[in-house]
């Protein structure tokens, strides 16, 4: 369906790929993975036609179509949420409105009695043509299946009619990914599907995913989700892109196989250069060897140089010694909490929440969007009080708490380094270096300033100055959010070994798996302990 040939894309010197490619058949399930800025947005804009390249072929089949879900929506404005959804599902919304033109026309004796009787016929077999296409394409279900599609990704009906001005962005984001499923497309990229979906809409949309006839290539920091779904990945990186004909597991596995071929075959090239270097350096100026310079200076020039794709193993983590707090961490007794809204009334967020969490526990908080997971992380963290019941925390707890707003608190005039230094006075400054390029961070990007920094950037130093701190127990809300997969290791790697309490809200089912041993879940206001590991969690209630 799709061949990508000969492929080079190159921003100045700086060059993504050269001489690559890759096919895309029916049915296929492909995980697009890579460094940052490696180049994998390229190759979906090659695709969807909105980028071309420098060099190769972009050949797309006839009648195939191209739908692309990407992290920019777009402006979204003026319909309510179904019929912006509608309008996504390309030709039979199209045929659906020229339908209705038609209809409407039919209903206006005065226009139909201006037609004579060929003008009739013509205008009758155009609609006639129109609902038979109409009809192929499915157009008569298309309303139902966009409102199961919204409902299946936290929209429910009752909703789809407010103005998508109502949203947020991360609805949005809903708002966009339901177009592209509703276009029913032949080919559907989908770039970082998984960003502000919670455990339950992931659940949907990956068994979405797997009844979709169509082919899908995607990028996708939720290890599970990718794993679950791709059956071949393909790797951008080094200059080229590489195929590998299994799911993410099997590519970790091979690629680091092929990576020790290249480091091997790198070192063979670099011991032959250096030879004909020397040979060259030595014989350049004798006229008798001339002709066997020049010979090897040619030789040279078209040796194609092995290149070495940057190492994806990040620096490991390690944490500072904890100081060893009391065997009760927190204690929660009847615990309850309204928000107070501007009209003066109240929102019930949770009541009667009763627990204990003790020393050494690592708790996974779950529950649907909306249940009070953050508020309750709050409300422990001493971000906000209770309005009734009591939230105690135990003997010598030095809490550090983590959300997708504590990047607010960072001083934006500093520079990565500074923020750090600052917060960490008593570490040295190879400790701090050492620390940031866990996190990505190294060479020059130490001394940029926070205030240019992305939000997953942001979010990145913020952890960083957390994990380093003095704490002992860790309130932590989606701190794997705008983290790429190895970057979520490094921090599960630290978590597993962090001697302390956590608390964490997360929708990485790998990261919960392998990280806690007690779940809590807030359901319609109540809470329910299971006194066992994620997996257990799952297995108990069927997700």
């Amino acid at each position: 369906m799709v061949n990508l040939s000969n492929i080079k894309v190159a921003y100045g010197s700086r060059i993504l790929f050269k001489d690559a490619g890759f096919l895309i058949r029916p049915g296929d399930k492909i995980g697009l993975v890579g460094p940052n800025g490696s180049g994998k947005t390229t190759v979906f804009r090659l695709i969807a036609g909105e980028e071309h390249s420098d060099e190769g072929t972009v050949n797309i089949d006839p009648g195939i179509i191209v739908g692309y879900f990407s992290q920019e929506v777009g402006d979204m404005s003026g319909h309510s949420v179904l019929n912006e959804v509608l309008a996504g599902a390309g030709r039979v919304y199209e045929t659906s409105i020229k339908m209705s033109e038609m209809e409407h026309t039919m209903s206006n004796q005065d226009a139909m009695s201006l037609m004579d009787n060929d003008s009739m016929e013509t205008f009758m077999n155009q609609y006639g043509e129109l609902q038979s296409e109409f009809q192929n394409l499915g157009g008569y279900e298309l309303e139902d299946n966009a409102k199961a599609i919204l409902d299946g990704l936290g929209i429910p009906e009752a909703r789809q009619s407010q103005s998508v001005e109502t949203y947020s962005g991360g609805w949005r984001m809903r708002i966009a990914l339901a177009r592209i499923l509703v276009l029913n497309p032949n080919v559907l990229l989908i770039d970082e599907p998984t960003n502000h979906l919670d455990i339950e809409t992931i659940i949907w949309l990956e068994e979405w995913l797997k009844s979709f006839k169509g082919a899908v290539m995607m990028t996708s920091h939720d290890r599970d989700f990718m794993t679950r779904l791709c059956n071949r990945t393909i790797e951008v990186a080094g200059e080229t892109i590489t195929t590998y004909s299994g799911d993410y597991d099997f590519y970790l596995q091979e690629s680091k196989i092929r990576r020790e071929q290249l480091i091997s075959g790198q070192r063979r090239q670099q011991s032959m250069l250096a030879k004909e270097e020397e040979f060259i350096a030595r014989f350049a100026a004798r006229a008798s060897h001339a002709a066997q310079v020049q010979s090897r200076v040619k030789m040279l020039e078209k040796v194609e140089r092995i290149i070495i794709p940057k190492d994806p193993k990040i620096i490991k983590l390690k944490l500072n010694p904890i100081t060893r707090g009391g065997d009760i961490v927190v204690n929660m007794d009847n615990l309850s909490k309204e928000w107070l809204l501007e009209d003066g009334t109240t929102h019930p967020v949770f009541s009667g929440i009763s627990g204990i969490i003790e020393r050494g526990n690592k708790i996974s908080l779950t529950g649907i969007n909306g249940a009070g997971k953050s508020t309750l992380l709050k409300v422990i963290a001493e971000q906000t009080e209770a309005t009734s019941g009591t939230c105690t925390l135990g003997a010598s707890i030095n809490l550090g708490y983590f959300s997708q707003y504590s990047s607010d608190l960072l001083n934006h005039n500093n520079t990565i380094y500074n923020e750090v230094a600052a917060r960490l006075p008593n570490e040295t400054i190879g400790y701090i270096k050492n620390l940031l390029g866990s996190f990505q961070f190294s060479g020059d990007d130490v001394e940029k300033k926070i205030s240019i920094l992305s939000g997953g950037e942001k979010s990145r130093v913020m952890l960083a100055c957390l994990l380093a701190g003095p704490v002992n127990f860790l309130v932590l809300d989606e701190p794997t959010n705008h983290l790429d997969i190895a970057s979520r290791e490094v921090i599960l790697e630290a978590l597993q070994d962090f001697e302390g309490t956590i608390i964490i809200v997360s929708h990485d089912r790998y990261f919960l798996r392998n990280l806690v041993n007690r779940v809590f879940e807030i359901d319609h206001g109540d809470m329910c302990i299971f006194e066992g590991d994620y997996k257990y969690y799952l297995d108990k209630t069927g997700l």
